[in-house]
């Protein structure tokens, strides 16, 4: 079975340029090499982490995608791997579910923080779509069960900090950033409670030409001080690292820069169990997203110091061990053994699926989308199934059969974000076709038809995100060997609207009748574009 060759094996992909197997996406390191920023190198933004013992995990955001509130694992601080997730879905409503013309695109849960407390691990987040403050809990982070408490109103870019007298509190807010107390259970604030501003304008030390207002906040209590990391962004400036400190958690709080150098902030301070500390924050990186960067931290008269002479360095002295993302993408041929999970880690779903609309035993070994409903296009569309893109180059490929197709359904491969882009089969009436489509501009184009006869279509996706191009290519094939270009490049570009770096994403949706289903055999993924040395 091609599932047990992925998983027992390590298979050097044909034409894709990478090693793959059923755990993960691996690149050989070279011996004796160092690890090198970004340390991740596809779109992980809002880090928060924690030290257990010599393990190291590490909280993010994917806003929108279901599951949600990836868990991630490493004991070096450079190669990660996917564990858990903290839900499956944040709640359904309307603009979760993308259901009634809603959606929750540039929402769902933002930036989470992370702590360990006397045998149990939180991790917490917000959501302006719900309104809530939502705390997952759990014995056993890398195996779960989770339980969920949530409570009104959304505390923004907050941080949860537990006393040593056992009272608990969350950091949060822009600008004027604020504390308040917690019930002893977490289940909300804590009537007649502290709740006050310990520092008001944080962003002031930046400056007084401010865009966006100190936030972010990642509390830590280090050698009897309270240090609060805050990112600002000075108007024509940079994203900038904020430290403050205090001998009180309500302060009085003194701060100062820590960083200003190629945008990277936001994050916090973690040690290593030999005594060495780093930051881990993040880079806005153009179309791919927002990646983590490691930062090597020292200390000076009780202030943290970022950077080697104020600057984030390329190389870190750290070995570079086995290199790649891991877990964090992987290739996936849809065959499953009993007890398997369904899905890898790596694979979300653009906002919560209908489970009515995709299978893996309606056919095994394929992955079957239906469509349950009709929708306009492919960003309204349900059960969208995304991967991270990744630099500094990356290929997604699916072979697809299109026999279920009926008229008016489109199925393939896309690269999601505002502006997206995708490759895939339609059919009109009895005609089908492969198409290229772009929504480069505020409307959808359709840049390619080509007439198709046939069951079976492989399609391509090819990024490239070196020295920021952000540029992908489209392609078909008829056998998986001879590739033909089609379309237009598409320039991909990072949009608030939607919040995060492009996605691969398999879809099939209808714009007549619903019913109708196409079948994935396989999605891979690969760092050699066509074409390319």
């Amino acid at each position: 079975m091609r599932s047990e060759v992925l998983r027992r094996t390590l298979t050097l992909l044909p034409g894709l340029g990478l090693w793959a197997c059923g755990a993960g996406l691996l690149v050989a390191p070279v011996a004796g090499q160092n690890a090198r920023n970004p340390v991740i190198w596809a779109d992980v933004p809002d880090v928060a982490v924690i030290r257990v013992g010599d393990t190291y995990y590490m909280s993010s955001t994917t806003m929108h995608m279901s599951p949600g509130l990836p868990i991630m694992k490493s004991r070096d601080l450079v190669n990660w791997d996917l564990v858990s997730y903290a839900y499956d879905i944040l709640e359904d409503t309307d603009e979760l579910a993308l259901r009634n013309g809603k959606n929750a695109y540039g929402g769902g849960s933002w930036a989470s923080s992370l702590r360990y407390h006397e045998g149990t691990y939180y991790v917490t987040t917000f959501s302006h779509t719900t309104g809530k403050t939502y705390i997952y809990r759990t014995r056993d982070i890398e195996k779960g069960p989770w339980v969920a408490t949530s409570f009104r109103p959304a505390l923004h870019d907050h941080s949860l900090h537990f006393e040593e007298d056992g009272r608990v509190f969350m950091v949060y807010g822009a600008g004027d950033i604020r504390l308040v107390e917690l019930q002893p259970d977490l289940s909300g604030i804590k009537p007649g409670g502290i709740h006050q501003i310990i520092i008001t304008n944080a962003s002031r030390v930046a400056g007084p030409n401010i865009g966006l207002p100190a936030e972010g906040s990642q509390l830590r209590k280090i050698r009897g001080k309270y240090y609060l990391c805050l990112i600002t962004w000075p108007r024509g400036g940079m994203r900038t690292q904020l430290i403050f400190r205090s001998d009180r958690l309500t302060g009085p709080y003194e701060g100062r820069v820590a960083l200003q150098d190629q945008g990277v902030a936001q994050g916090g301070l973690i040690d290593t169990p030999q005594g060495d500390w780093y930051a881990l924050l993040f880079q806005d990186h153009g179309a791919v997203g927002r990646v983590p960067f490691l930062v090597p931290v020292k200390w000076e008269e009780d202030w943290p110091v970022l950077g080697v002479n104020g600057r984030v360095p390329r190389e870190l002295p750290i070995p570079a061990g086995r290199g790649g993302l891991g877990n964090l993408v992987v290739s996936d041929e849809f065959e499953r053994n009993p007890g398997e999970p369904l899905l890898p880690l790596a694979w979300q779903w653009n906002h919560n699926p209908d489970p009515q609309g995709w299978s893996l035993t309606a056919r095994p070994g394929w992955l079957r989308l239906t469509t349950t409903r009709v929708d306009r296009e492919f960003v309204q569309a349900r059960n969208s199934l995304t991967q991270r893109t990744f630099g500094p180059e990356c290929t997604g490929t699916v072979r697809l059969d299109v026999r279920g197709l009926r008229d008016g359904d489109y199925a393939g491969l896309a690269l999601l974000q505002r502006h997206y882009g995708l490759v895939g089969v339609t059919r009109t009436d009895d005609d089908l076709a492969v198409v290229m489509l772009d929504a480069a501009t505020d409307s959808v184009q359709e840049r390619e038809r080509v007439p198709f006869r046939g069951e079976i279509v492989y399609l391509r996706a090819e990024c490239d995100f070196r020295e920021r191009a952000d540029t992908a290519r489209f392609f078909y094939s008829l056998d998986g060997r001879e590739w033909k270009p089609i379309g237009v490049p598409l320039r991909m570009r990072y949009t608030l609207p939607h919040f995060m770096g492009y996605r691969f994403a398999l879809f099939c949706f209808s714009t007549k009748t619903p019913g109708g289903f196409a079948d994935f055999d396989y999605f891979r993924v690969g760092q050699q574009r066509l074409g390319s040395p």
